[in-house]
């Protein structure tokens, strides 16, 4: 009776806040595409149970953002469980969940050192963590991974991210790139837009998948010349940003993330 009355008090918590007139667009938008990258990452087996984060800055709220009611599991999540905190991990908005320190201290980083990182994502996949252990990280040995050539900081583990000193070394690794490899522990990647953050780190991840499975062949590598590397790389950069291809792949993301539960919008 008692777990009855919490979770129907948490979820009428959940509602009022689409609800509420006081809330910007800007700010529900944000929560509904936030909410579908947790919804889409679930489907796409990147989660890690209740742990690891996806994060986003409110529209017009400096020094703002929101990020996952900790202790729900992806699939679960909504617009409205979504916790909006600020940059020192105080609630700013009334919310029945907590916040996973250890998920404050590297998106906090992040937000504060990269203005240009509205949406921020880290995850903990098995191929992710599997490349991260590597010396030599991410290798540039298929077309995917040719995408983040010359684009991936590498930050040394330096153990449970509880440590908020460790935060200046966070910013300072990942530098201006659209991804960081958190040496054995896992991936992040930033974009201006939940699409672009989103692709970064689907895209990162298969690449991991794709070096995983080649190295386990045990057979000799077939290298890439470094002038069609470099080619490659900027070939993706265009087709993602100057022709748009980001932006639709985000919109058909999006077509997926209702069709699987449109309920993720509440």
């Amino acid at each position: 009776m008692e777990v009855g009355m919490h979770i129907a008090t948490q979820k009428d918590a959940e509602t009022s806040v689409m609800s509420d007139p006081q809330i910007s667009d800007g700010e529900k938008q944000c929560r509904i595409e936030l909410a579908a990258c947790y919804r889409l990452a679930a489907h796409y087996k990147m989660t890690d149970t209740i742990y690891t984060h996806i994060s986003a800055r409110v529209p017009g709220e400096p020094g703002h953002f929101l990020i996952n009611p900790y202790g729900l599991m992806w699939e679960e999540i909504t617009a409205s469980s979504l916790v909006k905190i600020d940059v020192d991990g105080n609630k700013v908005a009334d919310s029945p969940y907590r916040v996973n320190p250890a998920g404050f201290t590297i998106h906090s980083a992040v937000h504060i050192g990269r203005h240009d990182a509205a949406w921020v994502m880290h995850t903990h996949t098995r191929s992710g963590f599997a490349v991260s252990c590597l010396e030599e990280g991410l290798m540039p040995l298929n077309q995917i991974a040719l995408q983040y050539y010359g684009q991936i900081g590498y930050h040394d583990y330096e153990g449970i991210a509880l440590d908020l000193e460790e935060r200046e070394r966070i910013v300072e690794a990942l530098g201006a790139n659209i991804a960081l490899i958190l040496r054995n522990h896992g991936l992040l990647t930033v974009g201006a837009t939940a699409g672009q953050m989103f692709s970064n780190m689907f895209y990162l991840n298969r690449a991991c998948e794709i070096q995983e499975s080649t190295l386990a062949m045990g057979r000799p590598l077939r290298k890439i010349d470094d002038t069609v590397i470099k080619r490659v790389s900027e070939q993706f950069s265009q087709m993602a940003y100057d022709d748009g291809d980001v932006a639709l792949e985000w919109e058909a993301q999006m077509r997926l993330a209702d069709r699987l539960d449109p309920g993720f919008r509440d």
